[in-house]
C-alpha cells in the first residue's frame, strides 16, 4: 500500500464507555488501535459482549467514542460515516417492497430517477444471483436469498468502506459457504475497505487479509493481529482443507480460548454489565 494513501479506517486509542440505569459508566473498550488500508479485508473476532458491534458503530459514524480519534480516509469523522455501507445481521429490508425496490432505494432517496434507478436495482440483483426474482416480497425469500437482497442494497451505492455485522451469523452452514464466497467475487472486483465483524474463527480466516482479536469485556482491548497469507482468490469451501489454514486456526484459537471462556464466565455472573 502507497503511504500517501490514506487509510479507509483509522482508530487511534479509541475508548467507548456506556452509562448505566444506576448511573455507573461500563467502558465497552478501550484504548483499541486499529487501521483497515484501501482494498484490504479485516475480520474482527472476539468473545459474545466483547465490543465488536460497537468498534463497527464507532467506525459507521453511530457512536461517538469517549476519548480517541477516528479518521476515515485521513479526515476525523464527524457524524455519520458516508463513505460506509452497513451490512447488520438482522434484515434491513422493507417488508412492504419488492427486492427490486429495496435495492432501488438507494439510489432513489439520493435523487436518482426512478427509472435509472430500478435498472441499476435489477443489474445488481443478477449479480447476486437474484435476476429473477425483481418482483418478490421478502416474505417470499429464503434467508440467504433475503443477504443477497441486503447485500445488492448496500453496494448499489458503492460505498468505499463495507461495514459487516455478523452478517451470514442467522444461516446454515452450507449457505454462509455460499454468501462467503460470493461476498469475496463482489469483493474482489473492486476491493473495498471491509471490517467484518464475525464469532466464526474459521470464517474469519477463510475471508479476510488480517484477523483482530479482542479480549472479552469489559474494558475490551484488541490483543492480537494476524495476517492471513492464504493465496487469492479463495473458495471457502477448499481454503479450509489448507495445511495453512489448519496451521493458522490453532495460532488464532490458542489466545481466543481464554478470552471466550472469560467472556462465558462473565456472562454466567449475575449482572455482569452491557452486552
Amino acid at each position: 500500500m502507497d503511504k500517501a494513501t490514506p487509510t479507509a479506517v483509522a482508530l487511534d486509542d479509541t475508548t467507548v464507555a456506556f452509562r448505566l440505569v444506576d448511573d455507573r459508566v461500563y467502558t465497552a473498550v478501550k484504548e483499541a488501535r486499529l487501521a483497515v488500508e484501501q482494498g484490504e479485508f479485516v475480520a474482527i473476532v472476539g468473545p459474545t459482549g466483547c465490543g465488536k458491534s460497537t468498534l463497527l458503530n464507532v467506525a459507521a459514524g453511530l457512536l461517538r467514542p469517549l476519548s480517541g480519534k477516528v479518521r476515515i480516509f485521513g479526515l476525523p469523522l464527524a457524524g455519520l460515516n458516508r463513505q460506509a455501507g452497513y451490512l447488520f445481521q438482522a434484515d434491513a429490508l422493507f417488508p412492504w417492497k419488492t427486492a427490486i425496490d429495496n435495492v432501488a432505494i438507494g439510489l432513489e432517496i439520493e435523487g436518482t430517477p426512478r427509472a435509472e434507478a430500478l435498472e441499476e436495482a435489477q443489474a445488481w440483483l443478477a449479480s447476486v444471483g437474484l435476476g429473477a426474482f425483481g418482483n418478490r416480497y421478502p416474505h417470499m425469500l429464503s434467508g440467504g436469498q433475503r443477504k443477497r437482497v441486503g447485500l445488492a442494497q448496500v453496494l448499489i451505492r458503492d460505498p468505499k468502506i463495507l461495514l459487516m455485522d455478523e452478517p451470514f451469523g442467522p444461516l446454515d452452514a452450507q449457505t454462509r459457504q455460499i454468501m462467503g464466497n460470493l461476498l469475496l467475487e463482489l469483493w474482489n472486483a473492486d476491493r473495498k475497505a471491509v471490517l467484518f465483524v464475525t464469532h466464526d474463527l474459521e470464517e474469519a480466516i477463510a475471508l479476510a487479509d488480517r484477523v483482530v482479536i479482542m479480549s472479552a469485556g469489559p474494558s475490551a482491548r484488541i490483543i492480537g493481529d494476524w495476517r492471513v497469507e492464504l493465496p487469492r482468490p479463495r473458495d471457502i469451501m477448499e481454503v479450509r482443507l489448507a495445511k495453512e489454514f489448519h496451521a493458522l486456526h490453532r495460532e488464532i484459537w490458542s489466545v481466543l480460548k481464554d478470552e471466550v471462556l472469560k467472556g462465558y464466565a462473565q456472562s454466567s455472573q449475575t449482572g455482569a454489565g452491557a452486552r
